[in-house]
């Protein structure tokens, strides 16, 4: 008779293999081909969202969620609309949801630093926009948690627009994660984010930008979070600036490691000196190592 499997790196008995237990988080894609945009295509990723709600993980307190969160392009139109500040044509400012401290003070302490910060990388600050949302609609573990939502509009002091903008942009977002601890989302001139510690059927309640007519897109990415090896935070939630991410990393301290020991010979001319004259190496280190494999990823990326 064979022995007991002891382990799940052995098969078990059955029809029953431990080998194969793994979760995942839930990721959707929606993409009018024609590249028109539209709120027929935010409203879909919307509904996606809604049906992977099985593939979210959830705290003991069920109205509290591991993330929830939508990667749409920039809606240019909405914006112009509702916010108190002019703007620029597309693709001559970018734009980004920060999460803010709780605390006024701190909150302020950043805003004022990360003006600071914007000079110095040659941005022009256009303004800040307080964001839409209905706290009521997530559960008391993250309402604990709730930061300030503000979205944050910069333009370039030199005339840039897209990816060159893009590039000054991210040297704000990585420096301002440094220098003042701040938790910018994402900073772009393309793309949007809206996500937060949510169940996927709370994101669209949460944030009404969602479900304004005048939001339009050609894409959405959206994502149910359930994660193996880190705990929820408002910060962790998907997606990401580039990626949306199902499955877990098992290479993840080898990658870690991998890059950490050649980050010191990072270099390249499309990432423009700061006002002062300091180079690339300003932006370092460009992974978190306290946050997830699939933050890492996307910081590599």
């Amino acid at each position: 008779m064979a022995p007991t499997p002891k382990s799940e790196d052995q098969p078990g008995r059955g029809l029953y293999d431990p080998r194969y237990e793994h979760d995942a988080c839930g990721v959707g894609l929606v993409a009018d081909l024609s590249g028109k945009r539209g709120h027929a295509t935010v409203a879909q990723a919307l509904t996606v969202l809604a049906n992977l709600d099985h593939r979210g993980a959830k705290g003991s307190d069920p109205d509290t969620g591991d993330g929830a969160g939508m990667l749409t392009q920039m809606p240019h139109e909405f914006f112009r609309a509702v916010c108190e500040f002019s703007l620029p044509a597309p693709g001559h400012y970018a734009a980004g949801m920060v999460f803010l401290p709780a605390d006024d003070q701190a909150a302020g302490e950043q805003v004022l630093m990360i003006g600071k910060l914007a000079a110095e990388e040659c941005l022009e600050i256009l303004g800040w926009r307080d964001v839409p949302h209905d706290s009521a609609a997530c559960g008391t573990g993250a309402q604990a948690n709730l930061p300030k939502l503000v979205q944050l509009f910069v333009a370039s002091a030199e005339g840039e627009s897209a990816l060159e903008l893009d590039r000054r942009a991210y040297c704000l977002r990585k420096r301002a994660e440094h220098e003042a601890g701040a938790c910018i989302v994402t900073l772009s001139s393309a793309t949007i984010g809206y996500k937060g510690m949510l169940t996927a059927l709370q994101l669209e309640r949460f944030y009404p930008d969602l479900t304004d007519p005048r939001f339009t897109s050609a894409i959405a990415l959206a994502h149910a979070r359930f994660s193996t090896n880190t705990f929820p935070a408002w910060p962790l939630a998907h997606p990401f600036r580039f990626i949306a991410h199902n499955g877990e990393i098992n290479t993840i301290r080898g990658n870690r490691n991998w890059w950490r020991a050649r980050e010191a010979m990072l270099a390249s001319d499309l990432i423009p000196a700061s006002a002062d004259g300091v180079g690339i190496e300003r932006l370092l280190p460009i992974l978190d190592e306290t946050a997830s494999d699939s933050a890492s990823f996307d910081a590599t990326l």
